[in-house]
């Protein structure tokens, strides 16, 4: 779908709410885009980045350097990017089930590139939580989730004493996790998103990484993070879909979490169970 926003040239950008395009005040990325072409798109977890044109230059790339600023696009837990071409035909990219049966209206519209052909790029976000900002802190962002190797994943998952779901939403170590893609990967590899990161077993840190790999997988190909097996679990009275048990809501890492209360219940350790055997 990026591919259809390139190489056409910018002539007018609304960039009025000041929430999603904060910290730039207003025509602030008007001034920055009109006149240059989006040339290449780049992705990393769930910030997309995409390179443009000198002011008034082809539309061809030629990297940062050789053209214009990098502008940023963030598109948060509800987030939607939907490109018009010149016919008039929509192409959409997000998670539309986050919508539901409801139609876009028009305040849903955060941010948009007019384009000279007619057509358009308009952020769509029901809730506001996307973010639109010249030259993100890409090297801020670890690597992406659908990439991280084994190794990685490793050396990056268990240091420290910080939750598993804390852990698994640090977009500096691990980049694309969000709030229920985090809650079904400690579900797959039955985990307990409570536990500290230091006291997985070796065993613990492979299904946390071939859950992971699952997780993001079939996210991508089914549409999103809603189409995960506990989703319509996660309510008051839900039970596991494995085994049956209530599921447990609570709060780790400042998010609203959900787990089986069986399957990923914090047992001691065995150094913890020995030491509260009494001596015989």
């Amino acid at each position: 779908m990026a591919g259809r926003a390139l190489h056409r040239q910018i002539v007018d950008v609304d960039d009025s709410d000041r929430y999603v395009t904060r910290p730039h005040a207003a025509g602030e990325l008007r001034s920055a885009l009109t006149g240059r072409c989006l040339t290449a798109a780049h992705r990393r977890g769930k910030t997309i980045w995409v390179e443009t044109s000198p002011a008034g230059g082809p539309a061809t790339g030629g990297g940062p350097a050789a053209g214009g600023p990098e502008l940023g696009i963030h598109l948060g837990m509800s987030g939607r990017i939907v490109v018009t071409d010149p016919d008039g035909a929509i192409a959409e990219a997000g998670d539309p089930q986050r919508y539901g049966a409801r139609l876009p209206k028009p305040a849903w519209s955060r941010f948009t590139l007019r384009f000279a052909d007619g057509g358009s790029l308009v952020l769509l976000d029901p809730r506001r939580l996307g973010r639109v900002r010249l030259h993100p802190d890409i090297a801020a962002l670890g690597p992406d989730a659908a990439q991280v190797t084994p190794a990685e994943f490793r050396a990056l998952i268990t240091k420290g004493r910080i939750a598993v779901k804390a852990r698994l939403l640090d977009q500096s170590k691990i980049a694309g996790i969000g709030n229920l893609l985090a809650d079904e990967i400690a579900w797959q590899a039955r985990v307990s998103p409570q536990a500290p990161v230091n006291s997985l077993s070796p065993a613990q840190v492979s299904r946390l990484y071939r859950a992971l790999t699952s997780v993001v997988e079939s996210a991508i190909a089914n549409g999103g993070s809603h189409t995960g097996e506990i989703y319509p679990a996660r309510r008051r009275g839900g039970t596991c879909p494995r085994d049956g048990a209530p599921m447990v809501h609570g709060t780790v890492g400042g998010r609203s979490t959900w787990w089986c209360s069986r399957e990923q219940a914090i047992r001691p350790s065995r150094r913890a169970r020995r030491q509260r055997t009494p001596a015989g």
